[in-house]
């Protein structure tokens, strides 16, 4: 692990800037266990002030000092993204690890479900789901939907990389050696799957994150829990930008675009080196 990390950022200069951005990112959430003001508190500072010493990122219209409730907002909205990758990586590895290794009528029902997932408008739908549960909506919920709608077209790559996995002499091996399904899959073929899995989970966060703050922009979530896409909306709704707030908008859109970017880096440069081609042409270039 620690030898393949030391490659990446030798030869691997979009795995480099990722990890400093992502770093930055992680270190901003993490201040939110040092802030003097809780995040659902509002007026506990003077309202609509602009950058200053006291305050680095200004003040809101809300009387919150925005530094401290971006890395509040940070952290909510990390953990979301990282909370639906993994439930939706369990599902995909389950539907797909079986899907592939049994085949058959097990592989057609399970992908007429994946695929019944794949074609569904998420985005409407969700918003009608926040209809019908406005008055049940909060973090833990909208995390479960999400996940159990995030996890199809991953099942589909793990089926296929399955189904080449199991014509292979190691697996017909495993099999007259008496191993049952579940041991071939978890000790032979699951180490195979999982860089794949890795890369995915990185693509599976900006998806999740990004959802979530356009759901949150809209008024579509929970608007009293801090997140990115909560800042943006309570700044639309005091109508920063035309009262000259623009501090209210800029620094969450800010962060929120290098979480974007960070971890499109880091998904760009796990799955570069998950291709042996690209990893020895990329390292034949740094040993040049």
């Amino acid at each position: 692990m620690l030898k393949t990390l030391r490659d990446l950022f030798r030869y691997n200069r979009e795995f480099a800037i990722g990890s400093m951005l992502m770093a930055v990112i992680l270190g901003m959430a993490a201040l939110s266990a040092f802030s003097p003001y809780p995040p659902a508190n509002i007026y506990v500072v003077p309202p609509d002030m602009p950058p200053s010493w006291a305050h680095p990122f200004g003040t809101n219209s809300r009387g919150q000092d925005v530094f401290w409730q971006l890395t509040f907002a940070m952290r909510n909205t990390l953990l979301f993204g990282f909370a639906v990758a993994f439930l939706s990586r369990l599902l995909s590895l389950l539907i797909g690890l079986v899907a592939g290794y049994q085949g058959g009528l097990t592989d057609r029902v399970l992908m007429s479900i994946n695929d019944t997932f794949i074609v569904i408008p998420l985005f409407p739908l969700l918003i009608l789901f926040y209809f019908v549960m406005r008055d049940y909506m909060n973090w833990v919920l909208l995390t479960l939907v999400i996940a159990c709608l995030g996890w199809a077209y991953d099942a589909r790559l793990i089926r296929s990389i399955m189904m080449s996995l199991k014509t292979r002499e190691f697996t017909q091996t495993s099999v007259f050696s008496g191993m049952k399904m579940h041991e071939i899959v978890v000790r032979e073929h699951l180490p195979y799957v999982l860089p794949i899995v890795f890369s995915t989970t990185l693509n599976n966060i900006n998806w999740s994150i990004g959802l979530e703050v356009t759901l949150s922009v809209l008024g579509f979530t929970d608007i009293n829990r801090p997140t990115v896409g909560t800042m943006i909306f309570w700044a639309n709704q005091h109508s920063a930008m035309v009262a000259g707030v623009w501090w209210w908008f800029v620094f969450p859109t800010a962060f929120i675009t290098l979480t974007f970017i960070a971890l499109f880096l880091l998904a760009v440069s796990m799955n570069e080196y998950i291709d042996p081609r690209s990893r020895l042409a990329r390292m034949g270039m740094g040993g040049a």
